[in-house]
């Protein structure tokens, strides 16, 4: 099975919240959904949180230690797969999907055996259909492009990029329909993008590359794009990324 997490920020009954996941055991849920249909959580209160409820730079690697014990107690005991973890509102929920559950209490009782000092629930439902991945974990497609928007500006930075300088951002989209190809690029143009070429995907799917002069720090490139999706998806299209070129001070 493939490992390959991601993290990111997403609101949760309204309140700001840390999602880690295994994107990459999305690729095999349907498999899995048969062999572990139960979810399983341990969820901990946080000693000292920070003014977000969040987990503070003090505390985080005792919760760092404590996910590593129950990861290997999961491997130990065979009995499913970590799946993600959740911090928000002074508690980090730590989620699995397992096999079976006779043996959940020695699982709990080996894992946090170092970790008495935290108030500690446990408990598994469940959930055959694995909404608490698919619903909770999981991305949305705006919260996805949040997490590559982030990706880019990092890259960018790396290489010595000022984020606060104007220069062309190059987008694609794919048409799910042409039927409003045109009123699509009256929309883009209408918000000062300039159409640059015609383009078609690997699966033989027609769009759009356009651009336009923007700055790429992330708060604006995630204003930009979200607002790219919609306009995307009003017109029967779906929103495909964006590149630039390096620009150092």
């Amino acid at each position: 099975m493939q490992e390959y997490w991601e993290l990111y920020m997403k609101n949760l009954e309204g309140k700001p919240a840390s999602i880690q996941f295994n994107a990459g055991i999305s690729m095999e849920i349907e498999a899995l959904q048969y062999t572990h249909p139960t979810v399983a959580f341990v969820k901990a209160t946080l000693k000292e949180p920070n003014e977000n409820g969040l987990l503070s730079e003090k505390e985080e690697p005792e919760i760092l230690f404590m996910e590593d014990k129950l990861e290997a107690a999961m491997i130990k005991f065979r009995i499913g797969k970590y799946v993600g973890r959740i911090i928000s509102d002074g508690y980090v929920t730590f989620l699995y999907y397992v096999q079976f559950t006779y043996n959940w209490s020695d699982f709990i009782a080996f894992a946090l055996n170092e970790h008495q000092n935290y108030q500690i629930s446990n408990g598994h439902n469940e959930d055959k259909e694995w909404n608490y991945y698919k619903k909770l974990l999981y991305p949305s497609d705006r919260e996805w492009q949040r997490i590559q928007n982030h990706k880019v500006c990092d890259t960018l930075k790396k290489q010595g990029d000022n984020l606060h300088i104007p220069r062309a951002i190059e987008h694609k989209l794919f048409f799910q329909s042409e039927d409003k190809k045109d009123a699509l690029i009256v929309a883009l143009e209408e918000k000062g993008f300039k159409i640059k070429e015609a383009i078609t995907n690997d699966d033989g799917i027609h769009g759009l590359g356009f651009y336009r002069l923007d700055k790429p720090f992330y708060h604006d490139i995630n204003t930009i794009t979200l607002n790219l999706i919609e306009i995307a998806e009003k017109y029967d299209a779906q929103y495909d990324g964006w590149e630039t070129s390096v620009v150092k001070s």
